[in-house]
Protein backbone atom coordinates (compact mmCIF):
# COMPACT_ATOMS: atom_id res chain seq x y z
CA UNK A 1 0.00 0.00 0.00
CA UNK A 2 1.71 3.71 -1.07
CA UNK A 3 1.60 6.00 1.55
CA UNK A 4 3.06 9.78 1.77
CA UNK A 5 5.76 11.44 3.61
CA UNK A 6 6.05 15.14 3.44
CA UNK A 7 9.99 16.57 3.60
CA UNK A 8 9.76 20.42 4.97
CA UNK A 9 11.30 22.70 2.88
CA UNK A 10 15.35 23.63 3.35
CA UNK A 11 18.36 25.55 2.19
CA UNK A 12 18.40 23.03 -0.67
CA UNK A 13 14.96 22.51 -1.03
CA UNK A 14 12.65 25.58 -1.97
CA UNK A 15 9.39 23.80 -1.53
CA UNK A 16 8.18 21.30 0.91
CA UNK A 17 7.61 17.91 -0.83
CA UNK A 18 4.90 15.07 -0.63
CA UNK A 19 6.48 12.34 -1.71
CA UNK A 20 4.82 9.01 -2.47
CA UNK A 21 6.53 5.57 -0.89
CA UNK A 22 5.55 1.67 -0.79
CA UNK A 23 7.36 -1.01 1.17
CA UNK A 24 7.36 -4.39 0.00
CA UNK A 25 8.24 -8.05 1.64
CA UNK A 26 6.97 -9.04 4.97
CA UNK A 27 7.39 -7.39 7.80
CA UNK A 28 8.20 -10.36 9.59
CA UNK A 29 11.61 -10.38 8.03
CA UNK A 30 14.61 -12.17 10.62
CA UNK A 31 16.70 -9.48 12.55
CA UNK A 32 19.82 -8.79 10.31
CA UNK A 33 18.18 -9.46 7.09
CA UNK A 34 19.52 -6.83 4.70
CA UNK A 35 17.13 -3.85 3.81
CA UNK A 36 16.53 -2.63 0.04
CA UNK A 37 16.17 0.88 -1.06
CA UNK A 38 14.97 1.16 -4.91
CA UNK A 39 15.80 4.23 -6.71
CA UNK A 40 13.90 4.32 -10.16
CA UNK A 41 14.77 5.69 -13.36
CA UNK A 42 14.47 8.87 -15.06
CA UNK A 43 10.59 8.11 -16.18
CA UNK A 44 9.79 5.55 -13.46
CA UNK A 45 7.82 5.68 -10.03
CA UNK A 46 7.12 3.25 -7.25
CA UNK A 47 4.50 1.51 -9.64
CA UNK A 48 6.53 1.54 -12.62
CA UNK A 49 8.88 -1.12 -10.65
CA UNK A 50 6.25 -3.43 -11.11
CA UNK A 51 6.59 -6.72 -9.33
CA UNK A 52 10.87 -6.60 -9.23
CA UNK A 53 11.43 -5.28 -5.70
CA UNK A 54 8.85 -8.06 -4.10
CA UNK A 55 9.99 -10.96 -5.93
CA UNK A 56 13.31 -9.53 -5.40
CA UNK A 57 12.76 -9.03 -1.06
CA UNK A 58 10.87 -12.48 -1.02
CA UNK A 59 14.35 -14.00 -2.64
CA UNK A 60 16.27 -12.20 0.17
CA UNK A 61 13.96 -12.67 2.49
CA UNK A 62 14.11 -9.23 3.47
CA UNK A 63 12.18 -5.62 3.27
CA UNK A 64 12.46 -3.22 0.52
CA UNK A 65 11.31 0.50 -0.16
CA UNK A 66 10.72 2.71 -2.64
CA UNK A 67 9.80 5.82 -3.15
CA UNK A 68 8.72 8.39 -6.04
CA UNK A 69 11.00 11.35 -6.26
CA UNK A 70 9.42 14.99 -7.01
CA UNK A 71 7.87 15.53 -10.50
CA UNK A 72 7.24 11.81 -10.49
CA UNK A 73 4.19 9.17 -9.85
CA UNK A 74 1.79 10.88 -7.14
CA UNK A 75 4.91 13.01 -5.92
CA UNK A 76 4.73 17.56 -6.25
CA UNK A 77 4.70 17.60 -9.74
CA UNK A 78 7.46 19.71 -11.20
CA UNK A 79 5.86 23.21 -12.10
CA UNK A 80 6.52 23.14 -15.98
CA UNK A 81 8.28 26.82 -16.00
CA UNK A 82 10.73 25.13 -13.53
CA UNK A 83 13.85 23.44 -15.35
CA UNK A 84 15.28 20.05 -12.59
CA UNK A 85 18.86 21.67 -11.57
CA UNK A 86 21.68 20.43 -13.95
CA UNK A 87 22.72 18.89 -10.66
CA UNK A 88 19.67 17.37 -10.07
CA UNK A 89 20.94 13.64 -9.50
CA UNK A 90 23.68 15.06 -7.11
CA UNK A 91 20.80 16.64 -4.95
CA UNK A 92 19.06 13.63 -4.68
CA UNK A 93 21.75 11.69 -3.29
CA UNK A 94 23.07 14.35 -0.67
CA UNK A 95 20.00 15.35 0.38
CA UNK A 96 16.44 13.64 -0.42
CA UNK A 97 17.69 10.32 -0.41
CA UNK A 98 19.30 10.92 3.21
CA UNK A 99 16.16 12.85 4.42
CA UNK A 100 13.35 10.31 2.99
CA UNK A 101 15.77 7.55 5.20
CA UNK A 102 16.14 10.12 8.01
CA UNK A 103 12.21 10.56 8.33
CA UNK A 104 11.17 6.60 8.03
CA UNK A 105 14.44 5.85 10.32
CA UNK A 106 15.77 3.00 7.40
CA UNK A 107 19.40 2.34 8.57
CA UNK A 108 21.85 0.97 6.55
CA UNK A 109 20.14 -0.15 3.10
CA UNK A 110 21.17 -1.72 0.20
CA UNK A 111 20.58 0.57 -2.78
CA UNK A 112 19.32 -0.73 -5.40
CA UNK A 113 19.25 2.09 -8.42
CA UNK A 114 18.19 1.81 -12.11
CA UNK A 115 19.69 4.43 -14.61
CA UNK A 116 19.08 7.89 -13.02
CA UNK A 117 18.51 5.87 -10.06
CA UNK A 118 22.14 3.90 -10.46
CA UNK A 119 23.97 7.29 -10.57
CA UNK A 120 22.07 8.84 -7.56
CA UNK A 121 23.28 5.42 -5.90
CA UNK A 122 26.63 5.84 -7.08
CA UNK A 123 26.83 9.63 -5.85
CA UNK A 124 25.54 8.16 -2.41
CA UNK A 125 28.02 4.91 -2.97
CA UNK A 126 30.72 7.90 -3.43
CA UNK A 127 30.06 10.30 -0.39
CA UNK A 128 30.35 7.48 2.10
CA UNK A 129 33.65 5.90 1.41
CA UNK A 130 33.67 4.14 5.11
CA UNK A 131 30.38 2.61 4.42
CA UNK A 132 28.78 4.01 7.31
CA UNK A 133 25.40 4.53 5.33
CA UNK A 134 25.44 2.68 2.95
CA UNK A 135 26.92 -1.41 2.80
CA UNK A 136 26.71 -2.21 -0.65
CA UNK A 137 25.05 -0.73 -4.12
CA UNK A 138 23.20 -2.50 -7.12
CA UNK A 139 23.52 -0.24 -9.96
CA UNK A 140 21.08 -1.43 -13.42
CA UNK A 141 22.06 0.96 -16.13
CA UNK A 142 23.67 3.52 -14.70
CA UNK A 143 25.25 6.92 -16.73
CA UNK A 144 28.37 8.25 -15.25
CA UNK A 145 28.77 10.36 -18.45
CA UNK A 146 26.94 12.16 -21.57
CA UNK A 147 27.23 9.50 -24.55
CA UNK A 148 25.64 10.18 -27.86
CA UNK A 149 23.59 7.02 -27.51
CA UNK A 150 21.80 8.34 -24.39
CA UNK A 151 21.68 11.83 -26.49
CA UNK A 152 19.88 10.03 -29.38
CA UNK A 153 17.77 7.91 -27.34
CA UNK A 154 16.48 10.49 -25.49
CA UNK A 155 15.31 11.98 -28.79
CA UNK A 156 13.59 8.65 -30.09
CA UNK A 157 11.90 9.01 -26.71
CA UNK A 158 10.66 12.63 -26.91
CA UNK A 159 9.13 11.63 -30.68
CA UNK A 160 7.21 8.80 -29.13
CA UNK A 161 5.87 10.85 -26.35
CA UNK A 162 4.81 14.22 -28.95
CA UNK A 163 3.85 11.83 -31.89
CA UNK A 164 3.17 8.18 -30.71
CA UNK A 165 1.47 6.59 -27.57
CA UNK A 166 4.04 6.81 -24.98
CA UNK A 167 2.40 10.21 -23.02
CA UNK A 168 -0.83 7.89 -23.22
CA UNK A 169 1.38 4.96 -21.45
CA UNK A 170 3.10 7.11 -19.14
CA UNK A 171 0.04 9.01 -17.62
CA UNK A 172 -1.53 6.10 -15.94
CA UNK A 173 1.68 6.27 -13.61
CA UNK A 174 2.37 10.02 -13.02
CA UNK A 175 -0.06 12.62 -12.06
CA UNK A 176 1.38 14.83 -14.03
CA UNK A 177 2.59 12.93 -16.95
CA UNK A 178 4.50 16.43 -18.31
CA UNK A 179 5.79 16.82 -15.53
CA UNK A 180 7.45 14.01 -15.27
CA UNK A 181 8.68 13.95 -18.91
CA UNK A 182 9.97 16.83 -19.98
CA UNK A 183 11.69 17.67 -16.61
CA UNK A 184 13.40 14.33 -17.85
CA UNK A 185 14.22 14.97 -21.26
CA UNK A 186 14.98 18.35 -21.00
CA UNK A 187 17.82 18.01 -18.45
CA UNK A 188 19.53 15.37 -20.15
CA UNK A 189 18.94 16.94 -23.88
CA UNK A 190 19.82 20.56 -22.50
CA UNK A 191 23.07 21.67 -24.98
CA UNK A 192 24.81 22.75 -21.08
CA UNK A 193 24.59 18.99 -19.75
CA UNK A 194 26.58 17.89 -22.89
CA UNK A 195 29.93 17.88 -20.38
CA UNK A 196 27.78 16.34 -17.26
CA UNK A 197 30.35 13.79 -16.06
CA UNK A 198 30.92 12.02 -12.52
CA UNK A 199 33.69 9.63 -13.38
CA UNK A 200 35.99 11.23 -10.53
CA UNK A 201 33.54 10.22 -7.81
CA UNK A 202 33.71 6.71 -8.95
CA UNK A 203 36.96 5.99 -7.18
CA UNK A 204 35.66 7.12 -4.28
CA UNK A 205 32.87 3.88 -4.00
CA UNK A 206 34.34 1.39 -1.23
CA UNK A 207 31.44 -0.38 -0.72
CA UNK A 208 30.18 -3.77 -2.72
CA UNK A 209 29.22 -3.00 -5.99
CA UNK A 210 27.61 -5.31 -8.47
CA UNK A 211 26.81 -2.94 -11.62
CA UNK A 212 24.35 -4.87 -14.60
CA UNK A 213 23.81 -3.72 -17.54
CA UNK A 214 22.05 -4.63 -20.74
CA UNK A 215 24.23 -5.70 -23.97
CA UNK A 216 21.95 -3.72 -26.25
CA UNK A 217 20.93 -0.91 -24.05
CA UNK A 218 19.94 1.86 -25.92
CA UNK A 219 20.59 4.45 -24.08
CA UNK A 220 24.39 3.73 -23.33
CA UNK A 221 27.09 1.46 -24.54
CA UNK A 222 28.80 -1.01 -21.49
CA UNK A 223 31.45 1.89 -20.64
CA UNK A 224 28.70 2.87 -18.29
CA UNK A 225 29.42 0.02 -15.85
CA UNK A 226 32.99 -0.78 -16.82
CA UNK A 227 34.40 2.45 -15.95
CA UNK A 228 32.84 2.02 -12.97
CA UNK A 229 35.26 -1.37 -12.25
CA UNK A 230 38.39 0.28 -13.06
CA UNK A 231 38.01 2.95 -10.63
CA UNK A 232 36.19 0.41 -8.08
CA UNK A 233 37.58 -2.59 -8.59
CA UNK A 234 35.53 -4.27 -6.25
CA UNK A 235 32.79 -4.01 -8.64
CA UNK A 236 31.29 -7.01 -9.98
CA UNK A 237 29.76 -6.37 -13.70
CA UNK A 238 27.03 -8.32 -15.00
CA UNK A 239 26.37 -8.15 -19.00
CA UNK A 240 22.81 -9.29 -19.85
CA UNK A 241 23.10 -9.92 -23.49
CA UNK A 242 19.65 -9.73 -25.40
CA UNK A 243 18.57 -6.99 -22.70
CA UNK A 244 18.48 -3.22 -23.63
CA UNK A 245 17.34 -0.89 -21.02
CA UNK A 246 15.43 -2.73 -18.63
CA UNK A 247 17.07 -6.05 -17.81
CA UNK A 248 14.85 -6.89 -14.77
CA UNK A 249 12.26 -6.80 -17.15
CA UNK A 250 14.13 -8.89 -20.00
CA UNK A 251 15.73 -11.45 -17.90
CA UNK A 252 13.88 -11.24 -14.61
CA UNK A 253 15.20 -14.86 -12.68
CA UNK A 254 18.68 -13.59 -14.03
CA UNK A 255 18.82 -10.58 -12.48
CA UNK A 256 17.35 -11.43 -9.42
CA UNK A 257 19.36 -13.97 -8.49
CA UNK A 258 22.53 -12.14 -9.17
CA UNK A 259 21.36 -9.31 -7.05
CA UNK A 260 20.33 -11.96 -4.11
CA UNK A 261 23.84 -13.72 -4.44
CA UNK A 262 25.75 -10.82 -4.34
CA UNK A 263 23.50 -9.24 -1.54
CA UNK A 264 24.41 -12.39 0.66
CA UNK A 265 27.52 -12.68 -0.10
CA UNK A 266 28.64 -9.33 0.97
CA UNK A 267 25.46 -8.53 3.77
Amino acid sequence: MKQFLTLPSSETRPRALSLEYAWFGSETVSKGAPMLVFLHEGLGCVDLWRSFPSALCERLQCRGFAYSRFAYGESTPRPHGEPFPADYLERESLDVLPAVLGALGIERPWLIGHSDGGTIAMLAAANDPGCVRYPGIVVIAPHYWVEEVCITGIERARTAYERGDLRTRLAKYHRDVDSAFYGWCHAWLNPARRGWNIEAALKNIACPTLAIQGVQDEYATLDQIEAIQRHAPQTKLMKADGCGHFPFFTQPEAVIEAIATFVREHH
